[in-house]
């Protein structure tokens, strides 16, 4: 089997474990946080809101650190960094005492964390381009596998035996990853160490702000944005519907594993028909439907309803990002790759951090359910991204 397989496969197998561990205990942090004493329903959801946004906020600043560093040292060495500080800061939001600790190990993770950014980089590196979207989006997959079984483990755990233990043994699990990667990730490619300065002539980094990888990335910002601005609150929202805690949990974790299932599913299809079809032309279909999709769902009531349509959304979405990430990968060089994924994390984290700022404000004044209202106007305003993005490029592939 050729050597980039041998690694996609190894990263796959490993960020399964990695996002599962991540979501062992995260999807929970809303009834965490009230076990911790806070009750006030507005300050609920300001910490929700605050929780979820504190780690897009310091990773938007170390994420192109991290990817010019892996430009120059390896990628392999950033994914160990990594999944090493995952295990030490998931591990200790089992022993915070105050939603203060939460805070602030939230923070750490985005400064020291990252492992889906890192994987994506080193696939992008060592895969052929004619297998990109393949490998990108197989290896996205992997993510919502892991978000898929983590909630779902994670809340029969937390319900059988309290939210700490779903936090032990998350970090147990990032541990395992962490042995996956160190011992079977091999074969890197390497560049001579070169001046890095950034605009160096052709050999520097102008090729990383050319017109069109602006307007993706700016693609992929507002892509990040619909696929977060909600799901943090779900957990309330599903309180508020039953209008009590008890089982909230194990039904959260079925709600996060069912989307993590259906988008795993789409990155994987629509991904491979990436390399065969004109990818921007497939991002707009999906945008459109995925429009329609939300249109319904804010227009029916219930639990049933909104299953059935947020899941369904996140199926038609949940190819775009793996073919908006190999577009910009094939327009640059291997050798600065992990830097424009470092870019590409810097966007996606602004967009993580946008995200529950907005739903938090929308949820206060508004109420929870008006926050897909504002997820509407987010995919719309994509849908027009993606429109200009044909006309500036001259229809991209």
């Amino acid at each position: 089997m050729e050597r980039w397989r041998v690694n996609l496969y190894t990263l796959w197998i490993s960020q399964v474990i990695s996002l599962t561990s991540f979501g062992f205990g995260l999807p929970f942090i809303p009834f965490f946080i009230q076990e911790l004493g806070v009750t006030d329903p507005e300050a609920l959801k300001i910490y929700t809101g605050v929780l979820s946004a504190a780690p897009a906020v310091t990773m938007a600043i170390m994420s192109p650190i991290w990817g010019m560093l892996s430009d120059r040292f390896g990628q392999k060495l950033m994914i160990q960094r990594a999944m090493l500080a995952a295990v030490i800061i998931i591990g200790g939001m089992g022993f915070a005492t105050s939603v203060w600790h939460l805070i602030i190990l939230r923070f750490l993770q985005g400064i020291f964390t990252g492992t889906i950014t890192a994987s994506s980089a080193f696939v992008a590196v060592n895969t052929p381009n004619h297998k990109l979207s393949y490998a990108l989006g197989f290896l996205s997959s992997s993510t919502f596998v892991g978000y898929s079984l983590g909630p779902l483990l994670g809340g029969m755990v937390a319900d059988r035996f309290g939210y700490r233990v779903s936090f032990y043994v998350g970090g147990l699990l990032m541990l395992i990853g962490f042995l996956v990667v160190t011992f079977y990730l091999k074969g890197e490619y390497k560049k001579e160490r070169q001046n890095t300065a950034l605009f160096k002539g052709n050999g520097g980094y102008k090729e990383l702000f050319t017109l069109g990888i602006l307007m993706l990335l700016i693609m992929l910002f507002l892509q990040r944005v619909i696929r977060t601005i909600f799901t943090p609150f779900i957990p309330l929202y599903i309180q508020e519907i039953n209008q009590t805690i008890e089982g909230a949990a194990s039904l959260t974790g079925s709600i996060n594993g069912l989307i993590g299932f259906v988008t795993a599913l789409s990155a994987v299809l629509i991904s491979r028909l990436g390399d065969k079809y004109e990818k921007m032309r497939m991002i707009r279909i999906m945008l459109i439907i995925g429009f329609l999709d939300v249109l319904i769902l804010n227009l029916t009531e219930g639990l049933a309803s909104f299953v059935i349509f947020y899941s369904a959304l996140f199926f038609i979405i949940g190819g775009i990002e793996p073919l908006i990430t190999s577009t910009t990968a094939e327009m640059v060089s291997p050798d600065k790759r992990g830097t424009l994924f470092g870019i590409q994390g810097l966007v996606g984290s602004l967009g993580w951090m946008v995200s529950p700022a907005v739903g938090t404000t929308i949820s206060i004044v508004f109420g929870i359910k008006s926050i897909l209202w504002i997820l509407l106007a987010f995919i719309f305003g994509n849908i027009i991204t993606a429109f200009i993005v044909k006309r500036q490029s001259g229809g991209m592939t």
